[in-house]
């Protein structure tokens, strides 16, 4: 990724997965192995078996991220990968649960927007939160600049959080994260 290259990161992207072959093409300018596993109701058991096998075994994985990643992940994937796995997203939960939410928050006229990184727990979107950010925003913004600023937000949290957690600088406690500075 971009922070990796510019040395803000100090980590090796090992693989992608996906369930959708959408953003190939953006790992493979970074010369990053792209695995799509096509995940279905029916298959969700199987596929996931399959890319904890890939991540464990074929290639050490020692962190994942979440990042566009439109599935609920099992609890056996959580304790596979206790406070391993960093979810990033919105901020607007709980009040805009589901599809288009920065639409909705246009709609409602929501003064701030931010974004949210956490590791992932066996209950969805509530795991310790490692990072946060917000910005403001006013009722000149269209909906399209919502996500342009919502988008540079959760690039910059996702960043953050895991630029601490390569760098050993979060405890987590009592589903709380310690975070401790530079």
């Amino acid at each position: 990724s971009f922070f990796v290259r510019a040395g803000e990161l100090d980590c090796d992207i090992s693989l992608i997965i996906s369930n959708h072959p959408d953003l190939k093409h953006i790992a493979d300018s970074f010369n990053v192995p792209f695995e799509v596993f096509k995940i279905t109701k029916d298959t969700k058991e199987e596929q996931e078996a399959k890319e904890l096998d890939m991540m464990v075994n074929e290639y050490k994985i020692d962190l994942v991220i979440l990042a566009r990643y439109m599935q609920i992940i099992s609890d056996n994937f959580c304790k596979t990968f206790n406070h391993r796995v960093i979810n990033i997203h919105h901020s607007f939960l709980p009040a805009f649960i589901g599809g288009k939410p920065y639409h909705r928050a246009h709609e409602r006229g929501v003064k701030l927007i931010g974004a949210t990184a956490h590791y992932a727990t066996a209950n969805l979107d509530e795991g310790p939160i490692i990072e946060q950010d917000i910005t403001r925003i006013s009722h000149r913004d269209e909906v399209s600049e919502l996500l342009r600023k919502g988008r540079i937000l959760e690039k910059n949290v996702l960043a953050q959080a895991v630029k601490v957690h390569v760098e050993d600088r979060v405890i987590v406690y009592n589903n709380k994260c310690v975070v401790f500075g530079d």
